[in-house]
């Protein structure tokens, strides 16, 4: 799933294309918005929150779409011809007398007036990037659930909106955090979110995403990718395992020995085994 870095950079593009114009085409072609033409409608702006795009538009309504795994926002000048696949996936097509967006594979499309975008994204925690961003209160919302996996609490948008696997996954690594830890475990759960944040705000202008400062492939990352190379800090194997209730969380790689925990990890913390209720997590 694409990170909320990835989203805010693209809603960056998309509010250049956009913001001001008037639509010459509006086509949404998924089921419950075929009816509706966006053609004539003017957009204000495009935002991003966590990991939705908002295309709020001057009659006062919004769009909200999503990407979820493989979902997509391509921008093209008029009349060029559109690469991002077969016509079949595209999903939504908006156009103005400059430039044709054309959305590929998108999720979770609905329209609401934007007076009522609560009902769209209310549920999410503060946004990394966004200007709602507050430390402490999603610090308040990680420990509201203490026998969580730290692992899986990181995903959970409802705590903090915007990261990601790979964030989690090096963001764990580089504060030396089990990821099957629980969330009362961690010796500091501020360092570990201010580490997610600082590596996405390092990424968010560019396509690339760098956790080590190098932009080269297969030097870019820690530990995500690298299941069974040596670690980069001491040479134990990278692992790979399983984490999370449902597909909504995603595989975890991890140094055996930088993210050793002092603590036994708590069982009870092991989402969806016996004896447990996890939360769904939320996107």
């Amino acid at each position: 799933m694409p990170e909320g870095d990835t989203v805010w950079l693209a809603a960056q593009r998309m509010n250049t294309a956009l913001a001001g114009a008037t639509l010459r085409r509006g086509e949404l072609r998924v089921p419950q918005l075929a009816a509706v033409d966006l053609t004539g409608a003017t957009v204000t702006e495009v935002v991003p929150r966590g990991k939705h795009m908002l295309i709020r538009l001057a009659d006062r309504r919004t769009l909200r779409t999503h990407y979820r795994m493989d979902g997509s926002w391509h921008i093209y000048r008029r009349g060029s011809r559109w690469r991002g696949g077969p016509g079949h996936d595209v999903r939504a097509v908006l156009a103005t007398d400059v430039h044709e967006c054309v959305g590929y594979r998108l999720h979770d499309m609905r329209i609401v007036p934007t007076a009522d975008e609560a009902q769209l994204v209310g549920h999410l925690g503060p946004d990394v990037l966004g200007p709602d961003w507050d430390v402490d209160e999603a610090l308040r919302r990680l420990r509201s659930h203490p026998d969580e996996q730290i692992g899986v609490a990181l995903l959970d948008q409802r705590n903090l909106a915007g990261p990601g696997n790979l964030y989690k996954v090096e963001s764990l690594f580089l504060t030396g955090v089990n990821p099957w830890a629980r969330v009362a475990d961690v010796p500091d759960l501020r360092a570990l979110v201010e580490r997610a944040r600082t590596l996405m705000l390092a990424n968010r202008d560019r396509p690339e995403q760098s956790t080590t400062g190098i932009l080269r492939r297969g030097q870019d990352h820690w530990v995500a990718g690298r299941k069974g190379r040596p670690c980069r800090r001491c040479g134990t194997r990278i692992e790979l395992g399983d984490q999370g209730p449902d597909l909504q969380e995603r595989v975890t790689w991890w140094c055996p020995t930088c993210q050793a925990t002092p603590v036994p990890v708590d069982p009870r913390a092991r989402t969806g085994l016996p004896g447990t209720e996890p939360r769904r997590a939320a996107y």
